[in-house]
C-alpha cells in the first residue's frame, strides 16, 4: 500500500478493483457517452400524459441525494380519509431501450454505493439532472394514486403518465425532527405555503398504511446500516443510521406504490419481474431465538407470529432492538427477483407480507425498475409487452446475481474504511453480536463502532444472534479484513 495516499485515494482505488473482480463496469462507453451528450430532458411524452405541475409536490430523501426518484403530494378526499400521489421519474423516456446507456443499465443493473466514490447506473448528467426529479423542474414521471381510509385500507388506485414539477427538496432528518415537534418547519417547506398541510397529511396517511400493514403480519426491524463519513480525504467516523418518521413516510408510500404495480401488470395479462423474499431457510434459529427471550413462535414459519414477537422486543428493549433485527434479517435470508408468468401463482415477499410486489420506485439506480416502467407505459397504452417471459427470467436471474455483487463491493469498501479507522486499536475489546455462522467462517458485528468482522478464535459453537465480547486481532485495509478473537479464547500456537 501506498501509505502516502489519502484514505480517500485508498478507498476508490479498492472499490475500483473489487468492481473489475466482480465484472462490474466503473466507467461508461464512448457510445454510452455519446448518447449522453445528445440527451435532453423529455417534456412532452404525448396525449396521454397530464399536467399536474400544479401540485405541492416535494421529494424527501438523505441529505447529500443527488438522484431523486420520487415525488410525493397529498390532498384530503372530501368523504373521508386522504389521496396520497407518488411521482416516480419515467427514466425511460430519456434512456431508450437497447441503446448504450441501457446496455450499461443491463450489465451493472444497480447503482454501487461506497463511501469514497458512488458508481451510478446512469450517468450522472441522466440521474442527477435530465431523469432527476430536481426542484422547480419540468418532468415526466409515472404517477401512481391511493386513496386511503383512516384504517390504511386502500379504496381506489389508479397510475398514468404525468409532468410533474418539485417544488421542495427535503432531507429526511429536518422532516422527522419537524414532524415530532424537535425540530422547526423545514426552510423548503416554509417557503412554499401549501407544503406544510401537505406533508403532514403525508405522515398522517402513510402512518396508517403501516398500522394496517403490521395488523396484516409485516415485519417491523431496525437494522441501522454503518454510514462511513469522510472529513475531507481520511475516515472520520462510522455511525449507525437511524430510523425516524420520514423515512417511514417513504417506505410505506413506496411499498404501496410496488404492490400497485405489481396488480396492475397482473391485471392487464402481463409478465413482470417480481422482488420476493421466500419463506425463511433458518426458521429453526428464529424459534431458538425467540425462545432466549421468552417468547414461543410456531415450528412452522409464521410472519404475524414473527411480528407479533418483534412488536414486543421493540417496546421491551428499544436500545438493544437493532441488534435483535440484524440477526432477524440475517436468518430471513435475501430478497430476489423472479419473473412472473400472467396468471401465475407468485411467491410473495415474507418480511412485507404481500402477495404481489415489483419494484418500480427506484429507476434512476435499479434496472428492475425501469424495466418495469416499460412494462407499465406498455400497458397503459395497450401495446405489447417490450418484454417476454423468457428474456425476464434473464433480466430477473441476472439482477439478483448483480445486487449481491454490488453488496459484496459496498461492503468492501466499508470494511476497507473500517480497517482504517481500527488500525491503531489492536487489542481493544468491543460488544457485538454474531451476524453469520456457517462452514466457512463466523462473523460478529461489534456496537461501537458499528463494523463487522469475522471470528478468527474462539468461534466454536457461536451462532447468529448470540452477544459475544471480542478482542480486535487484525486489520488488513486492501483485503478489507478484520478479525477478531472471542474474549478470553487462548492464542493458537
Amino acid at each position: 500500500m501506498n501509505t502516502g495516499s489519502s484514505d480517500r485515494a485508498i478507498l476508490t482505488r479498492i472499490a475500483r478493483r473489487a468492481m473489475a473482480e466482480r465484472g462490474l463496469l466503473t466507467d461508461f462507453s464512448a457510445d454510452a457517452e455519446r448518447e449522453v451528450a445528445s440527451a435532453s430532458a423529455a417534456r412532452d411524452g404525448g396525449g396521454d400524459v397530464v399536467d399536474l405541475r400544479h401540485l405541492p409536490w416535494c421529494s424527501i430523501d438523505n441529505d447529500d441525494s443527488r438522484d431523486l426518484d420520487q415525488l410525493t403530494a397529498a390532498s384530503v378526499l372530501p368523504e373521508g380519509g386522504g389521496r396520497l400521489l407518488v411521482a416516480v421519474a419515467d427514466v425511460d423516456a430519456v434512456v431508450p431501450r437497447d441503446g448504450a446507456v441501457d446496455a450499461h443499465a443491463r450489465h451493472n443493473t444497480t447503482s454501487v454505493y461506497t463511501p469514497a466514490v458512488i458508481f451510478p447506473m446512469l450517468p450522472e448528467r441522466l440521474s442527477t439532472d435530465l431523469t432527476s426529479l430536481n426542484p422547480g423542474a419540468d418532468r415526466l414521471a409515472i404517477v401512481v394514486s391511493l386513496d386511503i381510509h383512516g384504517d390504511g385500507s386502500l379504496k381506489a388506485t389508479g397510475i398514468s403518465r404525468a409532468i410533474v414539477r418539485n417544488q421542495a427538496q427535503l432531507a429526511y432528518d429536518n422532516v422527522a425532527a419537524w414532524l415530532d415537534d424537535v425540530g422547526p418547519v423545514p426552510a423548503a417547506v416554509a417557503d412554499v405555503p401549501a407544503l406544510e398541510p401537505t406533508v403532514r397529511l403525508q405522515h398522517q396517511l402513510a402512518q396508517a398504511l403501516r398500522a394496517r400493514r403490521l395488523e396484516e403480519g409485516a415485519i417491523s426491524l431496525d437494522t441501522r446500516e454503518a454510514q462511513v463519513t469522510l472529513a475531507g480525504d481520511a475516515v472520520g467516523e462510522i455511525r449507525a443510521a437511524s430510523h425516524n418518521h420520514a423515512k417511514e413516510l417513504i417506505e410505506e408510500a413506496m411499498v404501496a406504490v410496488n404492490g400497485v404495480t405489481a396488480r396492475l401488470l397482473g391485471d392487464r395479462g402481463l409478465a413482470s419481474i417480481r422482488r420476493v423474499v421466500r419463506t425463511p431457510r433458518r426458521w429453526e434459529r428464529i424459534v431458538e431465538l425467540a425462545a432466549t427471550f421468552g417468547a414461543t413462535l410456531p415450528e412452522l414459519p409464521d410472519p404475524r407470529a414473527l411480528a407479533g414477537f418483534l412488536a414486543k422486543r421493540r417496546a421491551a428493549d428499544a436500545l438493544r432492538f437493532p441488534d435483535l433485527s440484524l440477526a432477524v434479517v440475517k436468518l430471513l435470508g435475501p430478497g430476489e427477483y423472479v419473473a412472473a408468468a400472467p396468471g401465475a401463482e407468485t411467491i410473495g415477499h415474507f418480511g412485507l407480507a404481500v402477495r404481489d410486489y415489483a419494484h418500480s420506485t427506484a429507476p434512476n439506480r435499479r434496472f428492475p425498475d425501469l424495466v418495469t416502467h416499460r412494462l407499465v407505459k406498455a400497458a397503459l397504452a395497450k401495446r405489447p409487452a417490450p418484454y417476454q417471459q423468457q428474456e425476464l427470467e434473464e433480466i430477473a436471474r441476472d439482477c439478483t446475481r448483480r445486487e449481491d455483487d454490488a453488496s459484496k463491493v459496498e461492503r468492501q469498501v466499508r470494511k476497507s474504511a473500517a480497517a482504517l479507522l481500527l488500525a491503531g486499536r489492536i487489542g481493544a475489546r468491543f460488544e457485538g453480536i454474531v451476524t453469520g455462522a456457517a462452514a466457512k467462517g463466523t462473523w460478529v458485528r461489534v456496537v461501537l463502532p458499528p463494523v463487522e468482522g469475522r471470528v478468527i478464535r474462539g468461534e466454536r459453537g457461536l451462532d447468529v444472534g448470540d452477544r459475544v465480547e471480542v478482542s480486535l486481532v487484525a486489520t488488513d485495509v486492501e483485503r478489507g479484513f478484520i478479525d477478531f478473537a472471542r474474549a478470553g479464547s487462548p492464542e493458537r500456537p
